[in-house]
């Protein structure tokens, strides 16, 4: 149990999925812009036939890698390759393991934030704040309709079990001298299979705020389409490198993991 580890703790330690056991989430869908895809999208990510973001919040009470926590997230669809899935634009959590882990090996652009979610009889709310500034706030009522009645269909369609989420994430590393980066920005494609028991549809408010870490909202909400809450095992499945991009290309992007700290003094 030291810092080198044995053959037998590795092979005993390895695990191919990271898996959710009872998760509950809060997911709200919301219609953008093609102006805001355009802006927000890495080369060679593409804006998806529609403008479509998403936002969650969710509680993890139990997972196969010993920890639990809540996590919230801002997702932009996007295609690749004739693909379309969803770009993590941010994913803030409470717990440092499961931010090294979301980071390290898939991508995700995760930094540690207050995160809450509460269930009132049919109302429930969630809400996400750094540095004292609640970017995130989510209302919703669940009274078995969305904000909008057509997109509820599509959006059942997706929330059927088992449903396979295609996530696209950027893995990269600043390089050590300051300036640019380890390697060329890797474009990480990675299907998240969710197993849902409990699907509740309901109507939503939507707040997006900005600070000069957390810049939410960069993403134009053109109107609220509907929430889902969901409960049930959901598991992050092993992802692949599909595409590198160009370090100068990037850079521009290369920030969604950091706070701002330009200025900042001691």
């Amino acid at each position: 149990m030291g810092f080198v580890k044995s053959a037998q703790e590795l092979a005993a330690g390895a695990w191919k999925t990271g898996d959710f056991h009872d998760a509950e989430m809060l997911t709200v869908f919301f219609e953008t812009t093609p102006k805001t895809l355009n802006a927000l999208l890495p080369p060679p990510l593409k804006p998806a036939a529609l403008p479509i973001g998403f936002v969650f919040v969710a509680n993890y009470p139990r997972t196969n890698f010993g920890v639990t926590y809540r996590e919230s997230a801002l997702f932009l669809r996007a295609e690749f390759g004739g693909e379309e899935g969803s770009y993590c634009l941010s994913m803030p959590v409470t717990n440092d393991i499961a931010l090294i882990l979301g980071r390290e090996i898939y991508g995700y652009p995760k930094k540690m934030a207050d995160i809450h979610l509460v269930r009132r009889g049919k109302g429930i709310e969630g809400w996400t704040a750094r540095h004292g500034v609640r970017f995130l706030e989510i209302k919703a009522k669940l009274t078995g309709k969305c904000n909008d009645e057509m997109a509820q269909t599509i959006i059942a369609q997706s929330f059927q079990s088992p449903s396979d989420v295609l996530v696209y994430n950027f893995k990269y590393f600043p390089a050590p001298q300051g300036n640019g980066f380890d390697y060329n920005p890797r474009l990480v494609r990675e299907i998240v299979r969710m197993n849902h028991r409990l699907v509740e549809f309901g109507e939503a408010t939507l707040k997006l705020q900005s600070s000069p870490h957390d810049p939410w909202a960069d993403v134009e909400v053109v109107r609220v389409l509907g929430a889902v809450r969901t409960v049930g095992d959901n598991s992050m499945l092993p992802g692949s490198v599909v595409a590198e991009t160009d370090a100068a290309q990037f850079a521009p992007f290369g920030f969604m993991k950091l706070d701002d700290l330009r200025g900042e003094t001691r």
